[in-house]
This record gives structure tokens, C-alpha cells and sequence, in this order.
């Protein structure tokens, strides 16, 4: 098993029931959720060592959320216990043409008021090969985004291939903001990973005569910024998951790989979408267990696009799928049939 670790905010999710909205319902469904948790549950699901890193109240929901990664053999010795809340987010499931809505409540959570000295990186990375990091975790605020740093840092040094999904959230911070901080970290990213508006967002590179709006995508374009990219910050590889919205409920999802100067486009999937929530951090997970584990680039994104296909259709953030299943899907066993 490789042993890959994660870092940064586990969250509450409370969602109405079905297709409710928030002002329409009296009751909501309690899950947890966050990027980085999220990759590191379906790596743990494929047979990787998923290290979980983080920090969390001692209290009883702290110890839910915990409990909620233990379940599926994250290892959560490394979370640092402390502070006095657990972030919330609010899921509203869009449907047809209403889009789905997120509300945050996360201000002042336990990692959100991290400190520097709660982390022994050195130790966390001892005896592992990748470290997985998202934009939306320096976001929380500028101690996190200082810990972020010296986490890239020390597992560089340690000689870990390191990636982040720019993730930008324009709840938490400025595209400003974002695209200084991002702009240093990257210098120790090997892989990034990003949709169609984040290069845009962050960095100010958009593919030309792509509207992420009508679904129409140009995939010059995302050559294009993939490969500015990688030379801006001579990153291995640079992923680009391509969402195609027919509607809240129908998309059509395939992803592009860009490295060593070729780029690999997937295969393309018809999605009818039961939570759409963790759809890019399972895809991660898929290309991080994929590349960890010695396949070549175009199997990585094959898996990695199949993998999260499959979550689309599973409720809750967490992808809990196995290896076996997404390589039945990446053969074409997508039918939906019964197995018996």
C-alpha cells in the first residue's frame, strides 16, 4: 500500500431531504465532508494508506466526524484534537434548472485557528510518497495558508510528489488573494489539478471559445492552459475535469491530462446525477491512486474520470466505490444492470 496524505477541513453537512429547499424543509440529513477527506476515503477504498490531517474539537461531534472517516480505514492518528467547533456547510441539491446552493458556517473552526506548532510535518511524512493539498484549505485564513505552505514545503524536501486542486471558492476569498497565495504553493506542486474556471479564477488563463455556461468546450483551448500551466510552474501535470451541464440533474463529464507535452483526452459519460457534491475531489483520488501506484497517464485519467462518474451517483460527499468497480465502468460495463 502507498501511504498518501491529505490535510485540511473536515465539515458537518446538513442537507434537506430528497429535493427539498432550505426554506421548504423541517429536517436535515447529517453526513460529513471536505476535499481533502474526500480524497482520502476513496484512496483508503482502493487499498491505499490514506493519511488524514487535520484539526477537530475533542468533543462528541468532533469525535462524529472522526468516527465518520474511521469507518472506511482512514487512518486518523494524525488529527490534532482542539479548538472549540466543527466547520458546517448547508447542501441544497439542485434539480432540472435550479442549481444547487451551498451556505458555509465555518468561521473560527478548529483548523480554521490552527496554529503552526499543531503539525510535525517531518513526522506526519515519514514513510510516504504523496501529499494532496486544495486551494480551498489555505482559504480558511492566512495561519492556514502559512501551514499549508510549510506542509508543501517539508514534503518536498522530503521528496513526496505533491498535488493540489486550485478548488476556488469565491465564499472564502478574492480571486486577489487567491491567486497570490496559490501562486507560492505551486512552486512545490508537481500535479494540479482544476475544472474550467479555475485557471481563470486563480491564475487569469481561460481556454478561448469555451462557454462553461451553454457546455460548449473547446479543447484547444484547454491544451492551452495546461500548457501555460506547466510552464508558468513547471508542474508533471495538469488535469482539467470537463463538465458539460445539460442541467442541474444531467451532465456530461470527461477530463484532460496534460503531460510530458501530450495531452490525453477521456471518454466521455452521460451523468443523471443523484449528488454531484466530491464529483472533482473523487476524481483526484482516482488520478493520485492511479499515478502513486505506477500506471501511465492514460490509464490514470481513465480511472480517474470513471471513479468519479460513479460518485455522481452516490449521495453524501465520500466516493464509496472500490477499485474493481470503477475499472468495470472504464471497460464499459455502464449499463446499470443488476448484478447477481
Amino acid at each position: 500500500m502507498k501511504k498518501i496524505v491529505t490535510f485540511g477541513e473536515l465539515m458537518l453537512r446538513l442537507a434537506p431531504f430528497n429535493y427539498d429547499r432550505f426554506v421548504q424543509t423541517d429536517k436535515f440529513e447529517a453526513t460529513f465532508g471536505g476535499a481533502e477527506a474526500n480524497v482520502a476515503v476513496s484512496l483508503a477504498n482502493y487499498g491505499d494508506d490514506a493519511v488524514y490531517v487535520t484539526k477537530l474539537p475533542s468533543h462528541e461531534i468532533g469525535q462524529m466526524a472522526v468516527n465518520s472517516l474511521r469507518r472506511f480505514g482512514v487512518d486518523t492518528s494524525r488529527i490534532v484534537r482542539g479548538g472549540e467547533r466543527v466547520g458546517i456547510y448547508y447542501c441544497e441539491k439542485g434539480a432540472s434548472q435550479r442549481p444547487s446552493k451551498v451556505i458555509y458556517d465555518r468561521a473560527d473552526s478548529a483548523i480554521a485557528k490552527a496554529a503552526k506548532g499543531d503539525f510535525d510535518w517531518k513526522s506526519i511524512f515519514e514513510g510516504a510518497c504523496w501529499f494532496h493539498v486544495t486551494g480551498i484549505t489555505p482559504a480558511l485564513g492566512a495561519n492556514v495558508a502559512g501551514i499549508t505552505l510549510d506542509a508543501c514545503k517539508a514534503a518536498k524536501a522530503m521528496g513526496l510528489t505533491v498535488s493540489t486542486d486550485l478548488n476556488y471558492r469565491k465564499k472564502l476569498w478574492t480571486r486577489e488573494q487567491a491567486g497570490k497565495v496559490m501562486n507560492e504553493l505551486c512552486e512545490y506542486v508537481d500535479y494540479c489539478i482544476a475544472n474550467e474556471e479555475d485557471a481563470k479564477d486563480v491564475f487569469g488563463i481561460e481556454a478561448e471559445n469555451s462557454d462553461i455556461e451553454s457546455g460548449k468546450l473547446n479543447r484547444e483551448g484547454y491544451i492551452s492552459v495546461a500548457k501555460q500551466l506547466s510552464e508558468r510552474f513547471g508542474f508533471k501535470g495538469v488535469a482539467i475535469t470537463l463538465r458539460e451541464s445539460v442541467s442541474a440533474n444531467d451532465n456530461n463529464w470527461s477530463a484532460m491530462l496534460y503531460t510530458e507535452g501530450n495531452a490525453y483526452f477521456s471518454k466521455k459519460y452521460s451523468m443523471h446525477i443523484v449528488d454531484r457534491v466530491g464529483g472533482g475531489d473523487s476524481f483526484g483520488a482516482g488520478l493520485i491512486h492511479s499515478l502513486a501506484n505506477g500506471k501511465d497517464a492514460r490509464y490514470a485519467l481513465e480511472f480517474a474520470v470513471a471513479a468519479s462518474c460513479l460518485k455522481h451517483s452516490i449521495e453524501g460527499d465520500y466516493n464509496m466505490v472500490t477499485e474493481p468497480e470503477v475499472e468495470a465502468l472504464m471497460k464499459g460495463s455502464g449499463s446499470g444492470r443488476v448484478q447477481r
